[in-house]
């Protein structure tokens, strides 16, 4: 055992308290705080790459016969390429080890996903890496969440390497969280890097769980970890083009069928080159030719984000979405702003209903309180698009049981329907 590993055993490193102080030099107990330590290399060293079929089956060997929970972590290469599929998979289980996968080589991992059914997975910030691992065969069935866990224990940094250092007292590389992982082969500086973020993750587990169990908030965290692990995958989003940045600046239908045009074409570019959508075109640029409906290329050319190095066929591909917008007719147009479902915009309740007004203004100070109270983010004891829902459309009868059912029926958890329900029915009885 290295000295590293036997500070991680050291359990009186962990903070026992809600969130770690802010100056960092002392812990919540009075004592002073140690120095944290880097975690410079993974306990067995870097594991080989996992990369053919055999060497699969071996760490599905392992890990079906490892014990305990599972540490998974998942790289991806956003910014570089097309989509936000796996490019890396980062396991560790007691008894199996590290394994790095390269889901490229083996885009079919349901073998291991199988061999985990009914393991705890631990993962940080877990809604970011089940889309990307479920697209290659790996559903969990429980999970623990170690950034939703640092929220509800109110800690103020809930990033990997924040919760790892503040709770756990070690320093992990931070230098390639954003590199293109794509990238083949992955240089050895990267597996470090991908490894070290599973060394601790159970460790990390096992002082939040305490700390949680500590505040009281521990089923509260099952409840979380649950709705995560059953919700179906998302539904596509509708219109995505209406996303692009800067649209605000964008009124008239004709213009928005020309960012429509561009960021329809820019999308099958990228997919088929399979590069980030940025990199093929700028969101500037497609609100810029929107806003100025250029008349030919080199109208087009004189843009910001169409000149410089931008060849006379790619300028042409632009022109020629910009003119197919430009030949529609007026019902084939976009409308200015999608179907609204639910409750406007907070900031027009005021004009279209004043009581809904009032009541949302006391709702949010409410709520806002219990938080407090509770010592975690607002948006993790009750989602905001609840509160306005029920407060724009109350129940007829406004008491602890209809309140709660209201909160039910939108996804509250049962204990978010606890702490909430007797605030909100005096907010909306007020």
């Amino acid at each position: 055992m290295t000295d590293a590993q036997e500070t991680a055993a050291d359990s009186s490193l962990r903070t026992t308290g809600g969130a770690p102080p802010e100056d960092g030099g002392t812990s919540v107990t009075g004592a002073p705080k140690p120095e944290p330590i880097p975690l410079l290399e993974p306990r067995e060293g870097i594991p080989p790459v996992i990369a053919d079929a055999s060497s699969l089956a071996d760490v599905v060997a392992a890990f079906a016969g490892g014990s305990g929970p599972v540490a998974v972590d998942a790289e991806r290469a956003s910014g570089y390429r097309y989509g936000q599929r796996a490019y890396l998979v980062q396991l560790r289980r007691d008894g199996a080890g590290t394994a790095l996968i390269d889901p490229v080589a083996c885009p079919d991992l349901s073998s291991l996903g199988e061999a985990l059914t009914g393991v705890e997975w631990d993962l940080h910030a877990a809604t970011q890496d089940l889309p990307c691992l479920r697209e290659i065969g790996m559903v969990p069935t429980r999970l623990f969440d170690t950034e939703l866990a640092g929220r509800l224990a109110g800690f103020p940094r809930v990033g990997l390497g924040a919760m790892v250092e503040n709770v756990l007292g070690f320093v992990l590389e931070k230098g390639h969280s954003a590199v293109d992982w794509s990238t083949r082969p992955l240089p050895e500086p990267w597996l470090r890097y991908a490894a070290l973020d599973v060394e601790l993750l159970v460790d990390l587990r096992d002082a939040l769980e305490k700390e949680l169990d500590r505040q009281g908030k521990l089923e509260w965290a099952h409840q979380e970890f649950d709705a995560i692990a059953s919700a179906p995958p998302p539904e596509p989003r509708k219109d995505p083009w209406r996303r692009t940045s800067g649209m605000h600046k964008v009124r008239r239908r004709r213009q928005l069928a020309v960012v429509r045009e561009l960021w329809q074409t820019r999308d099958r570019i990228a997919q088929r080159r399979d590069v980030s959508p940025g990199k093929v075109l700028g969101d500037a640029a497609i609100v810029e030719a929107a806003l100025s409906l250029p008349a030919d290329v080199q109208a087009l050319a004189a843009l910001n984000g169409f000149g410089n190095r931008m060849g006379r066929r790619q300028l042409e591909q632009w022109q020629a979405a910009v003119d197919r917008a430009k030949s529609l007719s007026e019902t084939q147009l976009p409308a200015p702003g999608q179907p609204v479902t639910g409750p406007p915009p907070p900031r027009a309740w005021a004009d279209k209903d004043p009581a809904a007004a009032a009541r949302l203004s006391a709702a949010r100070a409410a709520v806002s309180g219990v938080a407090e109270r509770l010592n975690m983010p607002q948006e993790n004891l009750i989602t905001p698009d609840t509160v306005r829902r029920v407060c724009w459309e109350p129940p007829k009868v406004v008491d602890g049981e209809s309140v709660g059912a209201a909160l039910a029926g939108y996804g509250a958890r049962p204990w978010q329907v606890e702490q909430v329900t007797p605030v909100l029915v005096a907010a909306l009885s007020a």
